[in-house]
């Protein structure tokens, strides 16, 4: 005890304190409690509801976990794109935990379809137009600290951009957009606009500030990739760039046509072709995939089975 006493002692007299204070201070200090340290009266407090439906309550609540896995994903990919020293060891530890929260992600999605009532949920989200999913910001985030942003051009502007365009060009370019932009008379949907009213400086700061330092660079950067880190890299990029698309589209399937309806998407995008990762061809890391796999990304994803992804997720990629 007196030992652990010197070393408090020391501490803050290292940073120019009095011991004492601190010390007669946790006297009156009361104990820590989980609801306190994890603020779980505040967190059970932030589902508001906008219409009378039970089931939107569990629309909130989803999203808002969604969120927090995502918070979790983009906590590992800032640690590495700010390391300077980056071991193999270290990428496949950060490889398995981004690995892991996908996997949660993409198999927890089915409470989008089996947590709310079809008709309830037809009627309810018409209450929420123009918020969408495609404004989650930190979905956008956790891209540019993955890949070069040159790898996010939209399909539509891969062949009409310069042949090394630049950050600005690249930005402008950026897959996203179409969701929210006419293709004949370039007007942005609403749902863009207030998207990128908030979110549009900080997305441009954060691309500037990564480059060079993503996790596709990190992997260049090495002399070379060992088969367990390429095999992780190459897991990572199919969850989320194929498996996660996909269950999204079964949601919106079941909810906007499964009845044969083709009813709009809130953020009035063209979902099909939007979510289905076959038509965009997003990539990570292009330089791990053979050309014919480019070519074919997402090709032999079925309405039956897509979603069915690896609990682990670390063989996903050997039937890719």
């Amino acid at each position: 005890m007196l030992d652990i006493t010197n070393k408090i002692a020391e501490k803050y007299q290292a940073l120019g304190e009095n011991p004492e204070t601190y010390l007669e201070g946790l006297l009156h200090a009361k104990p820590i409690t989980y609801w306190e340290y994890i603020e779980v009266d505040t967190l059970l407090s932030l589902q508001r509801t906008r219409t009378a439906f039970k089931d939107e309550s569990i629309f909130i609540m989803y999203h808002q976990v969604t969120e927090l896995y995502l918070k979790m994903m983009l906590h590992e990919l800032q640690q590495l794109t700010t390391e300077k020293v980056t071991t193999t060891e270290y990428l496949i530890t950060k490889l398995d935990r981004l690995i892991q929260y996908t996997s949660m992600l993409i198999n927890s999605f089915d409470i989008m379809r089996v947590g709310m009532n079809y008709e309830d949920y037809n009627s309810f989200r018409k209450a929420l137009t123009p918020a969408s999913g495609f404004q989650s910001a930190q979905f956008r985030f956790i891209e540019l600290h993955c890949t070069s942003i040159g790898n996010l051009i939209s399909h539509r502007h891969k062949n009409t951009t310069n042949i090394q365009p630049d950050m600005k060009e690249c930005f402008e370019h950026l897959y996203w957009k179409d969701a929210g932009t006419n293709p004949k008379t370039g007007h942005k949907t609403l749902t863009l606009q207030l998207f990128e009213e908030r979110y549009l400086k900080a997305l441009w700061e954060t691309a500037v500030q990564v480059q060079g330092s993503t996790l596709e660079d990190k992997l260049s950067s090495l002399p070379n990739i060992p088969d367990a880190l390429r095999e992780r890299v190459r897991t990572f990029d199919t969850l989320y760039n194929i498996d996660w698309p996909m269950v999204h589209l079964k949601t919106a399937e079941h909810y906007l046509n499964s009845k044969g309806e083709n009813k709009k998407a809130t953020g009035g995008s063209d979902w099909k072709k939007y979510l289905h990762p076959k038509y965009q061809k997003r990539i990570f890391f292009p330089a791990l995939w053979t050309q014919l796999e480019k070519q074919h990304w997402a090709d032999n994803t079925k309405n039956d089975n897509y979603g069915n992804c690896k609990q682990t997720g670390i063989n996903a990629s050997t039937s890719r």
